[in-house]
């Protein structure tokens, strides 16, 4: 497992230079939505062909499942997830937390993680049975104790208009209770960030497999802890996550369930 997360991040480095090096061939002044731009639109597809021709070669029995959908989805026993440009309106932006992800799941889990910050040259990796790492050097959660002690991360979903009070809700909540609440753009550097112990706590709606795969692995293998907002273990494929040190999993959990399920809670 150890060999095959080696050549995955191999794989992603070289996607990653690609992605710099078409970026530079962008005009950025105008460009302001994705789906408004023919350009970002095929780098997206091109660096996700690019990543799905080398993870095939690696592990020609496994299935499939990418953002871009360049490849059609088949359910085997061992499938890749891949988001080939995690944060692209952080890109169009010219802000640089923007990212790869990859994960390998075998039987529904993940068991292989890798998450590449390409403006940043930062690459998180783990692999089922081993730690995390952040270029070559072991990380680990935070170890802080309370939700007054801690940095949290968050995202907003992309339906605002449904969910907006509640999540402000649930933000406010959390600026007061907490040391601060941030929000980055990308799920997947988020995750990372919670298993490198940057941030102690992560939390977030509507989201999707390839956002959150490599991650999991990643926070769990550093010692943390992940559920969806009900406290179960639907955050792969059931849209919702929180991921924490372990330490204030529940009481962030408390804040969420109170204004998101305020009957049943």
């Amino acid at each position: 497992m150890k060999e095959l997360t080696e050549k995955v991040m191999s794989l992603v480095r070289k996607t990653g230079a690609f992605i710099r090096q078409e970026r530079q061939r962008m005009n950025f002044s105008n460009i302001r939505d994705k789906s408004h731009n023919s350009f970002v639109t095929e780098l997206d597809i091109a660096s996700e062909k690019k990543l799905v021709e080398g993870l095939a070669r690696l592990l020609p029995e496994a299935g499939f499942l990418t953002e871009e959908e360049t490849v059609q989805r088949e359910r085997k026993a061992l499938e890749w997830v891949v988001d080939p440009i995690d944060g692209t309106t952080n890109f169009i932006h010219c802000i640089p937390l923007y990212s790869i992800s990859v994960a390998l799941l075998e039987a529904g889990k993940p068991v292989i993680g890798v998450v590449y910050s390409i403006a940043t040259d930062e690459l998180f990796y783990t692999w089922k049975g081993g730690e995390s790492y952040l270029n070559g050097k072991v990380k680990k959660v935070s170890k802080a104790g309370s939700l007054p002690e801690s940095l949290l991360v968050t995202g907003f979903p992309y339906d605002k208009d449904e969910l907006m009070d509640v999540y402000l809700a649930i933000f406010k909540e959390f600026i007061l209770g907490s040391q601060g609440l941030r929000r980055l753009g990308s799920a997947a550097i988020d995750l990372a960030y919670v298993a490198a112990g940057r941030f102690d706590g992560f939390y977030e709606h509507h989201l999707h497999a390839w956002d959150v795969a490599a991650g999991i692995l990643l926070v769990e293998n550093a010692g943390g802890r992940i559920s969806d907002f009900s406290g179960g273990n639907e955050a792969l494929f059931g849209g919702e996550i929180i991921a924490s040190n372990g330490l204030i999993h529940d009481p962030m959990r408390e804040v969420i369930a109170r204004h998101f399920f305020p009957v049943g809670f």
